[in-house]
């Protein structure tokens, strides 16, 4: 496949994760009782996504304006990152079916939240943290592009290292030992291993 070939992949998979989402949450009201815990730095964060993931991608596809930064991979890492690329729509409708009405962009809890372990969440946590740091190296991949390639990966670290642990402390404060057992049990973006019939996971 030709570099052009691979860019066309990514716009293809970067469309059908934003048609998917938006079908998924039509007509869902956001909640003006949700207890949030927002702060300068998710607004920050936003703007990360605006530009990382969203608009230098874009913009690169769709424009000659960032080619002069142009590199080259070797074949085998536009088919990986077209892999990658497919994997999240799969991903994402996935964290959305499961999440249902609790799901939102924000580090916050709506009235009735409910914590939920099942499905994906059965054994990792944060598998739309997951999603994102593959969507980042899957643009790494597809956009040979020492600016817009690695733009989503940049946002997807800032996003996760910023919101995992306060996302973890609310999820503690509000749902208590429920919480802290499926801590236990499950690993943030891996699922956790044992051993036969050990009671404490390897990682």
């Amino acid at each position: 496949m030709s570099d052009r070939a691979f860019e066309l992949v990514f716009l293809a998979c970067w469309l059908s994760c934003h048609a998917l989402r938006a079908v998924l949450l039509r007509g869902r009201p956001r909640d003006p009782g949700a207890s949030r815990r927002v702060t300068a730095l998710d607004r920050w964060l936003k703007v990360l996504n605006l530009l990382g993931a969203q608009l230098v991608p874009v913009v690169y596809v769709l424009t000659p304006w960032l080619d002069p930064w142009d590199h080259a991979w070797p074949g085998w890492a536009g088919v990986l990152g077209a892999c990658l690329a497919a994997a999240c729509p799969w991903l994402s409708w996935h964290c959305h079916v499961a999440l249902g009405r609790n799901w939102t962009s924000r580090v916050e809890l709506h009235r009735n939240h409910m914590l939920v372990t099942d499905g994906i969440y059965r054994h990792i946590r944060h598998p739309i943290y997951g999603m994102l740091l593959v969507w980042g190296v899957a643009q790494i991949l597809l956009l040979q592009n020492w600016i817009a390639g690695p733009s989503g990966l940049v946002f997807a670290l800032a996003f996760y290292l910023a919101r995992v642990r306060r996302e973890e402390a609310m999820m503690l404060d509000h749902f208590g030992d429920s919480y802290r057992a499926y801590m236990q049990r499950t690993g943030r973006l891996l699922p956790r291993l044992r051993r036969a019939g050990a009671d404490q996971p390897l990682t």
